[in-house]
Order: structure tokens, then sequence, then C-alpha cells
């Protein structure tokens, strides 16, 4: 009987999860899957604002592999690197212990991390948002300052602590401040000391308008709906410079604030660049079929991968998990073709619309282009996500269903500490990478 091939997913995000779990489905145990991840779950990113916020309890964002990704292995490890040549990477687990693995087959969904600018002191005073950790942190912190705040007799301190600002307003940014803003006003309700004392948030970016990815009409009934909240949309502004005390602006007003939320997107994750592969803009080049040319064992999908845009000649696809997860799905198909089973096929997808979450009954979409916004939009949001989540749909209904029914709980849980979440351009699991 013949040895079964081995094929080595590396990176456990959309496109790496969903890869690993549609080839296992496709090769029936013909192939040996292994998945290298750090962590033991899949980490649906959409809904990690609604963690902060304390919507949703973090275990229901995490999905497990063991049980969702049936006739894969799993091996708990950060990929250090790869020998093209032997065909042999070496990988380390949470523990330190290091280990080589063979493969015949390797697809690298390594995904993307926080893209840094060098600002003075951005790196030391704020806090990222990419990881379970950060959105916990996050709440814990919102909440903090309006109990200090409330504690505090000194009206400049109270005024600073109740200010927060946001940067960056793509789709994670904007969601993180519509969250943000209902969670600290929740959290004010309680302390009758605060019922004077404005909260002032500030969501700004370079663009010239929020949600620079969605179609203009879409753009503005967002906008507006945060404006009718009170928030402060800055557009063509960015920050120039961090400190303990607070943010100057690009527009020279320095904003007295503890709270500086960096979202101002991703970079494809660095490890991409020690492969000694042709890259673009740091991302793995590829054909229209997934494949690195010249390496036909070597298939890359996902943020860290520069896949050609069919729908758009020219191009590449965008950094987004619709992209990495479709993706995901291609290259299980075209590496069991190249298996011998199936056929391999191009990479062609246009997109299915966009979804963007405000907060309370708020949303704005545009599902197959339909614009939508306000409670229509918040079901089609709503609805995307649990077709889209490959697990716990039940209990992610259940806590919206408790959240729209009950008060939420405003208490922090003192889980995370900042200095196990800095702001870092690698991901979280990669803490010891310089940011570059």
């Amino acid at each position: 009987m013949a040895e079964r091939q081995r094929v080595v997913v590396v990176g456990g995000g959309f496109a790496g999860f969903t890869a690993a779990r549609t080839l296992a489905r496709i090769t029936r145990g013909t192939a040996e899957i292994v998945l290298i991840n750090p962590t033991d779950y899949f980490l649906y990113l959409p809904l990690l604002p609604e963690v902060a916020a304390g919507i949703l309890d973090p275990r229901k964002v995490a999905i497990p592999l063991s049980g969702n990704c049936p006739g894969v292995r799993h091996l708990l490890a950060t990929v250090n690197s790869v020998d093209v040549q032997a065909r042999r990477l070496t990988c380390t687990d949470p523990e330190g212990s290091s280990r080589e693995l063979e493969y015949d087959r390797l697809v690298l969904a390594v995904g993307s991390v926080n893209k840094l600018l060098p600002i003075p002191g951005v790196a030391d005073h704020a806090h990222g948002f990419r990881s379970i950790g950060e959105a916990l942190y996050l709440r814990d912190h919102l909440i903090r300052q309006i109990e200090l705040a409330d504690a505090s007799d000194d009206p400049e301190e109270r005024r600073a602590r109740c200010t927060f600002v946001v940067v960056g307003a793509g789709y994670t940014g904007t969601e993180v401040a519509a969250q943000g803003q209902l969670l600290t006003r929740d959290a004010r309700r309680h302390r009758p000391g605060l019922s004077d004392q404005p909260l002032r948030w500030i969501l700004a970016d370079l663009a010239p308008r929020i949600l620079p990815e969605l179609d203009e009409h879409l753009s503005r009934t967002a906008q507006r709906t945060l404006l009718k909240r009170g928030m402060e949309i800055r557009t063509g502004t960015s920050v120039s410079e961090a400190t303990a005390e607070g943010v100057k602006l690009s527009d020279g007003e320095f904003v007295p604030t503890r709270s500086l939320i960096w979202c101002v997107g991703v970079r494809p994750d660095p490890f991409v660049e020690s492969l000694g592969l042709p890259t673009e803009k740091g991302r793995l080049l590829t054909d229209e079929y997934l494949n690195v040319p010249g390496h036909p064992e070597i298939f890359a999908c996902g943020d860290a991968a520069a896949v050609p845009d069919l729908t758009n000649p020219g191009q590449y696809t965008a950094m987004t998990a619709q992209h990495a997860s479709r993706q995901g799905k291609r290259v299980a198909h075209n590496v069991a073709a190249s298996l011998g089973t199936g056929r391999r096929e191009p990479y062609k997808h246009g997109d299915l619309g966009f979804v963007v979450d405000l907060g309370g009954v708020k949303a704005a979409a545009n599902p197959l282009g339909v614009p939508l916004s306000g409670l229509p939009a918040k079901a089609v949001t709503r609805g995307y996500h649990l077709l889209a989540v490959p697990g716990g749909r039940a209990r992610i209904a259940g806590n919206w269903l408790l959240d729209a029914l009950l008060p939420r709980q405003t208490v922090q849980l003192d889980l995370v500490h900042g200095q196990a979440v800095p702001l870092a351009g690698t991901t979280p699991e990669r803490p010891d990478e310089p940011t570059g």
C-alpha cells in the first residue's frame, strides 16, 4: 500500500481553517493533513468588537479546531522556517520544543498582522485589536476609565478619561468605535457622579470618508448614524504623536485622553519575507490557481498571498475574510487535484457585498449590491455572520437574545493586563519578532 502524501497547512485563520477542513472532506483519509497553528481554535474576527463590548462571550468566537476539522491533525506550534528545496519546515510549540516536519504539499495561509506606522509614542500608548486578549483588555480598559473618572475630583482628568480616540475608520475601527461608545454609555449610566460628564469619541482616518471599502451611499449612512450618537468623525486626519497624557492629531489639535485604539489596518505576516520566494508588497506571489510559480508543491491563500484578481485584471485580491475563506476552499480543491482527485480551477470571486455592525439596532450592508441600513441591515448582518461562522451558532444567537433582553454587565474581568497585549506589528503568537 502506497504511503499517504502529507499536506501541511500553515495558519488556522479564515484561509487555512477552510483549506484544511475542505481538503479533509475531499480526500477522505487518502492524504495526511496537518494544520499548524499556535492556538487550538479558529478566531472569527468579525465578531471580535462584540466581545470587546461585552455582548458575546469570547468562547463564542473561538471555534475549536478539534471537532470542527475532522480528519485533520493539529499541531499546536508556530512555524519558524521553511526549507523550500528540502520540503521541510521547523516549528516550535508553546513550551519551546522544536521539531522538523517534511511535506509533500505545503499551503501557506499565515495571514496578516497589525500595520504599525512610525509615529512617536504609538507603540507605547496605543491599544491594538487583533486577538481575544486585546478585545478583553480593551473592554476592561474602557470600563476602567469610566470608573476612574467617577472617582476623580479633577475635572481635567475626568474629561481625559472620558475621551476615546479610534484611529482607522475601516470595518474594524468603525465597529470598535460604535460598540465601544455604547459600552461606555452603559457604564456611565450606573454612575450618577458622571451624569453630566460628556463622553467624547473621535474616529479618525486619513481617508476622505469612513468605510472607504463600501460604496459612498453606505459610507454616508454609517457616518450619519455615528454623528447622531455624538461621534466626532475626523477624515483626512491621523495621529502625529501619542503620549501618556493624550494624542496630537495631524491637524495640530492635542486631545487629552487615556484611550488610543489602533485600528489602522493590517499587513502580511512578515514571516512571508523569510521564505526567499517572490513577493508583492509583502504578499507571496501566486498564479490564478493559488500555486507559487516554480514550486508546484507550494500553495498560498488569504491575506499573505498576492492572488491575481480575475474579476479586476491587473489587480490582486483584497485582504478580506471573504476572499480568504473562498481562497481556502479553492486551494483545497486544487491541492486535491495535484494529488489525483478532481481537477484544478482558477480562483475567481466577485464580492457578494459587505456588512458593518454599528451597535444597537443599527448596521449598514449591501448584500449583492442592494444598499440597506437600520433594522433590515442589522438582520442581514447577523444572518450573514451566523451563516459564515463555522460553529457555535446557537450559542451566539443566544448571547444576542440575552443582550437584547437584559441589561449589559459593565464590570472589569481583570483577566488580561496591558503588558500581555503590547501593540506590535506581529501576530499575537509571534511576540519576539522584530516589528520591521
